[in-house]
């Protein structure tokens, strides 16, 4: 791989998101309460298939999977990098905002704080919004449908997760969490409250 290639950015994106989301991981607070392995499953599995579309070579043997929806060429696979990375730059600048409050799992932390700063001062799940935006990027770049199939699955799934994280909020946080939420957009802005 060449260093000015956009596949090269394009994997160096990635990979930063995932070295950071392991580091960070050593720093949150204990578990109150989780939702059970079953409940998680209903938004794992699909995305597991969203990324399978993304990245298995076999998704491309089915030709529908295959069909562009986006014109061969450098100018798209750059513009599918940057859309990747202010993705995962979103994703990041959030994750950071949350602090010891993440879990990879739906949970409840001891002394769970309501983040309102940073992006969440407009969006209540603005990781999600830079994962979805950073897979919408790499649809453009691989500019298959499959790469749109994934980006629909991803969404679905983060739609489902979403919901049982503002179920477990509202529990904690009650007219609080309900207030925030009338002020931000789940995944995206809201211009209006």
């Amino acid at each position: 791989m060449r260093l000015s290639s956009p596949a090269t950015w394009y994997y160096f994106c990635w990979l930063v998101f995932v070295l950071y989301w392991l580091v960070s991981a050593f720093h949150r607070k204990s578990t109150k309460k989780r939702e059970s392995y079953l409940q998680r499953m209903w938004y794992t599995l699909p995305m597991l298939a969203g990324f399978w579309f993304l990245y298995r070579p076999e998704a491309r043997y089915y030709p529908w999977l295959g069909v562009r929806f986006v014109p061969e060429g450098l100018a798209w696979a750059w513009v599918g990098v940057a859309i990747t990375a202010a993705g995962i730059a979103l994703a990041i600048w959030a994750r950071w905002n949350l602090g010891s409050n993440w879990s990879g799992v739906v949970t409840l932390k001891e002394g769970h704080e309501l983040i309102r700063k940073g992006p969440y001062r407009s969006i209540h799940h603005p990781i999600y919004t830079g994962i979805l935006l950073a897979l919408v990027g790499s649809a453009v770049l691989i500019g298959e449908v499959r790469g749109l199939l994934a980006v629909g699955v991803g969404l679905l799934s983060f739609y489902v997760k979403a919901r049982r994280e503002e179920s477990f909020l509202s529990q904690e946080f009650g007219p609080a969490f309900i207030e925030h939420q009338r002020h931000t957009g789940m995944f995206l802005p809201k211009f209006s409250s």
